[in-house]
Order: structure tokens, then C-alpha cells, then sequence
């Protein structure tokens, strides 16, 4: 990544706190951090935190003479690819909302072009006031992303909306802006991720070991490369990827009525879910019970049935110029066993990835796939989900602008 500009702006509230630390991660992601204080702000914390962990003077006075430049506001605002505001108090949201320049902040942010987020925060009452509610409407009709305040307890001892995102949240609306290129710009992504379970009966169910790990992550880098994306999710313990439409369902017969109602209208369906290949036949209405006491009895035949394959189903409907990208799962013979469901299933990449392999497979934040297609194979080397999902993504594209010509 190319060293990108990052103008944060931080209000006084409380949650100036939470600024350090976002500037930190910032710095520590590759940002170069530049912060514009309000004076309001440095009541609640010293500029010279900020001067610490983001290795550049923090600004505060619009007519400081020791600027080395008379018009600062103009100079950042040149240089800011992105400019993050949070904490974002009301005062802030009416000035950006109605042009209001009137110290270093307002004033840089009227003379930036880049692409403006906000995290308000504050009271409850004071952020669902009509009047913050419509210059919140305004900032977005400019073209603002307004992060939403999460909800909890406030300093105030209120509970409600008003907190401010945590720095991780807000760290990964940066990186959504401005991290990645926007190769995937205006098309439309779906992925599946996550196992599915069958019920056997009220209490049990049938189903595997996925954590959905793979398959959020590819979500996410997706919608990072400009994407509008759908995620189909099983039931999974993973926070749900900010920037994506996330479908859940529970069952293979869900995952495929979601998966199918939606496949006309994508431009690339990466199917990454364990999806059982097996359900009960019939389920219990009520809890099975051991027979003939808790020391003997028959054992138990539980008779199941197929689901239906739906990455057979996207290959058979797969419509021109569309592409398909399955994930195959083996503990024996991983690629002669991936190449035939590529040619069987009409997919045009498919990614390998073996359960035998230290650091693949389940459970784990790493992965090794071999990424194989109609043109030849590439072997990954182990990498994080993250840079994976990446990885896979540059093949798809590689193949996308193949078909195109």
C-alpha cells in the first residue's frame, strides 16, 4: 500500500480517549497520521499524545505562526486522502453540515474534496434530537459516511445510543475507503461461509467443524475492493463484516433457497460454506431417548437423505460472463479430487484447500489453498485468511478480464 494521508479530526467529549488509540492503529496500519484538535478537545486530552503516536504536530490554532504554511487548512486538506472525524460532537456534525468555519477543523474540513467519515458521539437525547438527525441526513446527502454510534452506557450514566465506535470499527471504515484498490468497483459479489446444521431432533443436530472464518474473510476483501456484497452465513460465532448485506440461515435447505433466490443478479459467487451433504430424513418431534434403560438397549439407525448440492445447481445455471468459485475439502488425493469437481460442477476456479496441512483448514486463522482453474494451478504459500481471501480475489479477477478479452 501506498503511504496514504489520514486527517483525523477529534471534538471534545469523553471519548477522546478512544481517539489515542484509534491514532495509534492508524499509525500502526501505515497511515500518515495528521490530527486537527478543536480546543475543546484538548480539555479532555494533550495534544502531545497525539504528537507521540502519530509522529506529527497535532494542530489546534488556526492562526498558530509557528504553521509552515499560513493557510494549513488548505495544505491538509491537499494532502488527506480520507478525513475520519471522531468523537464527533453535535456542535461538529451542525458546523460540517451547514459550512460553518470558524476554527482549524471546520475550516479544513470545508476546503476538503476527499471522502469524509464521522463517528458521532454523544448524549442519547442529544444525538436522536430531530435537529442532529437531519444535519446527520444533510452530511450524508454531501456525500458523508456517517458511522453509527454504537449503544451502552454513557459517561452521562444514560443508557442508549451515542457511544463511539470502538478504534478497530473505525479503523476498518478507513481501510474500507481508502486501503484497497477498487478493482471490483460495480459488480456484484455473493459468498457463502460458515457450516449447516440439520436437526435430528429438538435437542441435537448434524453438523461440522467450519467457523466461517474463510469465507468472512473473502466477504470483507470484497467489499474493501468496491464490491456490493452478499454474505449467506450459516450459524457462526465471527462478528458480522461491516459493509455487507449478511443473509443468515441455519440449515442447507435455507442456505439454498437464499443462495439461489439471489444468483441471477451476481457477478461472482464464491461458495466458501460447509454445506452438509446429509440431513435426517425425518426429524424427532421430541427428544430421542435411550431404549430399555441407561445400561443396554439398541443402538440407534438414523436414516438420512441428500440435500441439495448447490454449487451443482450455480454451475448448471451459471449464466455468460458470470463466475463460479468453489472450495474443495479433502483429507486424501486434494487436487485430483478438486480438479474433477471443477469439470463436474462447471466452475471456473476452484480452491483446494487440504485438512492434513499444519495451519489449514478449521478452527485456525491461517490457510493453505491451491487455486486451480481451466489454465493452470498456483500454489499458495500459508498466509493469513485475510491475505488469502486477497489472493483468491486476484485470481478471479485475473480470469474475469481473461473471458472479457
Amino acid at each position: 500500500m501506498e503511504k496514504k494521508t489520514v486527517v483525523l479530526g477529534v471534538t471534545g467529549g469523553i471519548a477522546c480517549y478512544k481517539a489515542a488509540a484509534l491514532a495509534s492503529k492508524l499509525t500502526q496500519r501505515g497511515y500518515h497520521v495528521e490530527v486537527v484538535m478543536t480546543a475543546h478537545a484538548t480539555e479532555f486530552i494533550a495534544p502531545h499524545t497525539f504528537d507521540s503516536l502519530t509522529h506529527n504536530r497535532t494542530i489546534i490554532d488556526t492562526f498558530d505562526r509557528n504553521f509552515q504554511s499560513h493557510v494549513e487548512h488548505v495544505a491538509l486538506a491537499d494532502k488527506a486522502d480520507v478525513l475520519l472525524v471522531a468523537p464527533a460532537t453535535a456542535n461538529i456534525i451542525a458546523k460540517a453540515a451547514h459550512g460553518i468555519a470558524d476554527d482549524m477543523l471546520s475550516t479544513t474540513i470545508l476546503a476538503c474534496d476527499c471522502p469524509k467519515l464521522i463517528a458521532p458521539a454523544m448524549n442519547t437525547r442529544m444525538y436522536q434530537n430531530p435537529v442532529t438527525q437531519d444535519n446527520l441526513k444533510t452530511l450524508r446527502r454531501y456525500g458523508w459516511q456517517v458511522i453509527e454510534p454504537a449503544r451502552g452506557r454513557l459517561a452521562c450514566g444514560a443508557v442508549g445510543l451515542g457511544k463511539m465506535p470502538e478504534p478497530e470499527d473505525l479503523l476498518e471504515a478507513v481501510d474500507h475507503v481508502i486501503r484497497w484498490q477498487k478493482d471490483l468497483a460495480g459488480l456484484r459479489v455473493l459468498v457463502t461461509a460458515g457450516p449447516t446444521r440439520e436437526a435430528v431432533d429438538p435437542v441435537r443436530f448434524l453438523t461440522n467443524h467450519s467457523s466461517g472464518r474463510m469465507g468472512y474473510a473473502i466477504a470483507r476483501a470484497a467489499a474493501d475492493r468496491g464490491a456490493e456484497v452478499t454474505l449467506v452465513s450459516g450459524p457462526v460465532e465471527l462478528k458480522k463484516p461491516a459493509f455487507v448485506q449478511t443473509v443468515d440461515v441455519v440449515t442447507a435447505d435455507e442456505m439454498f433457497q437464499a443462495v439461489t433466490a439471489r444468483a441471477g443478479e451476481q457477478d461472482i459467487m464464491i461458495k466458501a460454506a460447509a454445506v452438509a451433504d446429509y440431513r435426517p430424513a425425518q426429524v424427532a418431534k421430541s427428544k430421542i431417548k435411550k431404549a430399555a434403560g441407561e445400561d443396554g438397549g439398541r443402538d440407534l439407525q438414523l436414516a438420512l437423505e441428500r440435500t441439495e448440492d448447490i454449487l451443482l445447481w450455480l454451475g448448471q445455471h451459471k449464466r455468460p460472463g458470470q463466475l463460479l468459485c468453489g472450495f474443495s475439502m479433502e483429507t486424501e488425493n486434494l487436487l485430483e479430487n478438486s480438479r474433477k469437481k471443477l469439470e463436474r460442477k462447471n466452475l471456473d476456479l476452484i480452491a483446494a484447500n487440504s485438512l492434513t496441512q499444519d495451519g489449514a483448514g478449521f478452527g485456525v486463522s491461517t490457510n493453505i489453498l491451491t487455486l486451480i482453474s481451466r489454465e493452470g494451478e498456483e500454489q499458495l504459500p500459508l498466509m493469513s485468511k485475510e491475505e488469502t481471501a486477497h489472493r483468491l480475489l486476484d485470481r478471479l479477477v485475473d480470469i474475469r478480464r481473461q473471458k472479457r478479452g
